[in-house]
């Protein structure tokens, strides 16, 4: 009797443990499939906390990766002609100019790789009493999901090097070794969030 109820413990032991692991993962699965699909919306967050929304987008999911439309509502910037370039900045305690990726590119992610839309979301920042672009002082939001949202943190990227197009057009081209660390404390906008 004492190694049948033992044997039975181990029974349902194992079977809380493997329904617990499945629980865990679905939910997992469900956040990344729930934040990569339908509408939502792209929110600057500033230092001191307030939201910036700047637009929307819309995920499209498919069998092999997740399309996206992405929606800058331009009516939120003004327009600067900085280093003889129309340019649609943020005004705040930096200008936060939105850069364009020129060349083409599929506009595709899936839950674990966000790069296209992380090159869809470039800036640049600089001082309003500043001459000029500052092409070096670009900012690339490197992107995660977290908890059902999307959440990004700004790094620094020298906008330049997009001056010539990129040999592999295939492949998102700002890659880890093209980023620094941001001096986070200094810039006005340091982190998006996409919910």
């Amino acid at each position: 009797m004492p190694t049948r109820s033992i044997n039975m413990f181990t029974i349902i032991r194992t079977f809380i443990m493997s329904t617990l692991i499945l629980a865990t993962f679905v939910s997992s699965v469900s956040y990344s499939a729930s934040t990569l699909s339908g509408t939502k919306t792209i929110n600057l967050i500033a230092k001191d906390g307030q939201r910036i929304a700047i637009g929307t987008i819309d995920f499209l999911p498919s069998s092999a990766n997740i399309k996206y439309q992405l929606h800058i509502d331009h009516t939120r910037f003004k327009d600067y002609f900085l280093s003889m370039k129309e340019m649609k900045c943020l005004e705040g305690p930096e200008l936060w100019c939105h850069i364009r990726y020129p060349y083409p590119q599929p506009r595709t992610i899936t839950s674990d790789d966000l790069r296209w839309l992380e090159h869809d979301l470039l800036f640049m920042y600089k001082k309003s009493n500043e001459f000029g672009a500052n092409f070096w002082n670009g900012v690339y939001y490197s992107m995660m999901i977290k908890e059902g949202v999307i959440l990004g943190k700004a790094q620094a990227i020298d906008l330049n090097l997009l001056a010539a197009p990129p040999e592999d057009l295939d492949t998102p081209f700002y890659s880890e070794d093209l980023r620094d660390e941001i001096e986070r404390v200094q810039r006005w906008l340091p982190d998006i969030e996409i919910r």
